[in-house]
C-alpha cells in the first residue's frame, strides 16, 4: 500500500506542477523580448556561479563520468548555449518580407515536459531551461531516479535566479516524488504542450506514444572512419579525446573505428602509442559477458566508468595508463555487444578492404542502431567526404573532429545543444540540434496580393500557351518523323539501285 501511495503522490504532484506551469506561462508570454532575455541571462549567471559544485554533485550521486569534464559540460550548457541564442528573436514579430507582404510572429508552445538523464543531469537541466524560457515557455522537469538530488539542486539554483530576475515563479518546476506513474502523467497530461525527451530508448518511445508532441533523441552509435589520407596521429588523438571525455557518456561519442586494410598497422601502432589497449580474442569474450544485460540492453554498471574499472570488472589485466579498450570485430547485430552503443571507453575495431567497403560497414552499423544520429570521418580527401555525406543515414557527419564535442557544437559550428535530433530515419521529429526555435510555433501573417479574377485569367492564359506550345512541338515532331521516313526511303532506294546496277 505504501508503494501505491507514493504513486498517487507522484501523479498528484505532477498534475499540480503542470497546472501551475500553464498558468505561469500565460504571464511569461506577455513579457517583452528584453524581459525574457534578462531572465535567461540570470539563469546563465547562476549556472556559471555553480559550475563546479553542480558537476561534483552529479558525479558523486551517479558515479558516472569525470567531475572535471562535467564542469566543462555545465559551462557549455550555460555560457556557450546562452551566447548562441542571446540575439535570437523569439518574442513578437521575428521576421518580415516586405516584398512578399508577409511576416512571422513567434508563438510559444506552452508547457515543456523535460525528461533528464542520469548521464548528463545538471548540464541538461541548464540547457533545457535556457532554451525553454528563451522561447517564453514554462518547463517541468522529471529527474532520472539515480540523479534525483543533483537535478533538483540544479533546478533550485536556476529557478531562484530566474524569479529574482522577474520570471513568474511556476514557470520552472521539478518533480520530487519520482515514479514511473508520475512520469507517465507528465507525458500524457493535457497541460503538457511538448515533450523534450533525453534518456534511454524506452523513455523516448514512451514520449512519442504519449499522444502529446515530442522531440526525442534515439541512441547514438556513431562509427568513426579513419580514411587512409587522414592525419592518423591526429585522428586517433581526437577519438581518444572524445571517447574519454566524461568517460564516454555523451551519445555523439564514437562507438567504433573503421579503417582500410592498408592502414591497419599504422592505426594500431598509433592507438597503442596513445594509450589504447587491443584486447586478445579471449579478453574480448570476457568483456562481452559484462557489456549487455540479460535483456540485451547496455549494462548500466559500465556506463561512464574508466577503462581500468571496466577491465577489472571483466577480469582483464591491462596497463594502468590504459585509456580505451578496443576489440576487433567483424560482425554487426543486436547480439554483438561491440557493435552496439557503449557509453564508456570501449570501441569496436573494423578492418575493411577499401573505403567503399568501409562506407557500407558504417551504413550497416548505423542501420542496426544509431540511425539518424552522428558519424565521424577523418580524411583529407574531399571527394570521399562528399560520398559519405551523400550516403550515410545520419543527421550529423563530423569531419576531422571529436564526435562527442563536435556533435554538440563545441568543436564545430553546429548549434550548441545537448539534445540532438535524429530525423525521421531515427524516429525523431527533427534532425536539428535543438534550440529555442524548435520550441516555438510561427504564426504567419500574409496580405492579399492578387484577386480570384487574376488567377482565373492566368490559368486561362497558361492553358492557351500550353496548348499552343504542345501543338508546335507536335508539328515539329511530325516534320521530324516525315524527314526521317523520307531519308530512310531514299536510303532503301539507293541500296536497291546499287544492287541492280541501275
Amino acid at each position: 500500500m505504501q508503494l501505491e501511495d507514493k504513486d498517487l503522490i507522484s501523479i498528484q504532484e505532477t498534475r499540480i506542477l503542470l497546472k501551475n506551469a500553464k498558468e505561469a506561462q500565460i504571464k511569461l508570454a506577455q513579457m517583452t523580448q528584453s524581459e525574457i532575455d534578462f531572465i535567461c541571462e540570470a539563469i546563465k549567471d547562476a549556472a556559471m556561479q555553480n559550475l563546479e559544485r553542480l558537476a561534483r554533485l552529479a558525479n558523486e550521486e551517479t558515479g558516472f563520468g569525470v567531475a572535471e569534464d562535467k564542469i566543462i559540460k555545465n559551462y557549455f550548457a550555460s555560457q556557450v548555449v546562452y551566447d548562441s541564442m542571446k540575439d535570437m528573436k523569439t518574442v513578437g514579430i521575428v521576421s518580415a518580407d516586405e516584398a512578399k507582404k508577409t511576416y512571422e510572429v513567434a508563438v510559444p508552445v506552452g508547457v515543456v515536459a523535460a525528461l533528464i538523464p542520469s548521464t548528463n543531469p545538471t548540464s541538461t537541466v541548464i540547457y533545457k531551461a535556457l532554451i525553454s524560457i528563451k522561447a517564453a515557455n514554462s518547463i517541468v522537469f522529471s529527474p532520472h531516479p539515480t540523479a534525483k538530488n543533483c537535478i533538483i539542486e540544479a533546478v533550485r539554483v536556476i529557478k531562484e535566479a530566474a524569479i529574482a530576475a522577474g520570471m513568474p515563479a511556476d514557470c520552472i518546476g521539478c518533480a520530487t516524488e519520482i515514479t514511473l506513474e508520475g512520469t507517465n502523467e507528465l507525458l500524457k497530461n493535457k497541460n503538457t504542450s511538448l515533450i523534450l525527451a533525453t534518456g534511454g530508448e524506452p523513455m523516448v518511445k514512451a514520449a512519442y506514444s504519449s499522444g502529446n508532441p515530442a522531440i526525442g533523441v534515439g541512441p547514438g552509435n556513431g562509427p568513426a572512419f579513419i580514411e587512409k589520407s587522414a592525419d592518423i596521429a591526429r585522428a586517433v588523438k581526437q577519438i581518444i579525446d572524445s571517447k574519454t571525455f566524461d568517460n564516454g557518456v555523451i551519445c555523439a561519442s564514437e562507438q567504433s573505428i573503421i579503417i582500410e586494410k592498408e592502414s591497419e598497422q599504422a592505426v594500431i601502432k598509433e592507438l597503442e602509442k596513445q594509450g589504447c589497449y587491443l584486447l586478445t580474442p579471449q579478453e574480448k569474450k570476457l568483456l562481452e559477458k559484462i557489456m549487455l544485460t540479460p535483456k540485451m540492453t547496455m549494462n548500466p554498471r559500465i556506463v561512464g566508468k574508466t577503462a581500468l574499472y571496466i577491465a577489472e570488472m571483466a577480469g582483464i589485466k591491462v596497463p594502468e595508463k590504459t585509456k580505451i579498450l578496443i576489440g576487433m570485430e567483424t560482425k554487426v547485430g543486436h547480439n554483438i555487444p561491440f557493435s552496439r552503443e557503449k557509453l564508456c571507453p570501449i570501441l569496436a575495431f573494423y578492418i575493411e578492404d577499401t573505403w567503399t567497403d568501409a562506407c557500407e560497414r558504417a551504413i550497416e552499423i548505423l542501420t542496426k542502431e544509431g540511425a539518424g544520429h552522428t558519424m565521424i570521418i577523418h580524411s583529407n580527401n574531399e571527394e570521399i567526404i562528399k560520398e559519405f555525406a551523400l550516403k550515410k543515414p545520419v543527421s550529423r557527419l563530423l569531419v576531422n573532429t571529436p564526435g562527442a564535442l563536435g556533435g554538440v557544437g563545441a568543436t564545430t559550428n553546429l548549434l550548441p545543444a545537448f539534445t540532438l535530433g535524429c530525423g525521421a530515419i531515427g524516429g525523431s521529429a527533427t534532425s536539428d540540434n535543438i534550440s529555442p526555435l524548435n520550441l516555438l510555433n510561427m504564426r504567419r501573417v500574409a496580405y492579399g496580393v492578387r484577386e480570384l479574377d487574376e488567377i482565373r485569367n492566368s490559368v486561362e492564359d497558361d492553358c492557351k500557351n500550353s496548348t499552343t506550345e504542345n501543338n508546335l512541338r507536335k508539328n515539329e515532331l511530325e516534320r521530324a518523323v516525315d524527314n526521317k521516313l523520307e531519308s530512310v526511303t531514299d536510303l532503301i532506294f539507293e541500296k536497291l539501285r546499287n544492287q541492280l546496277n541501275i
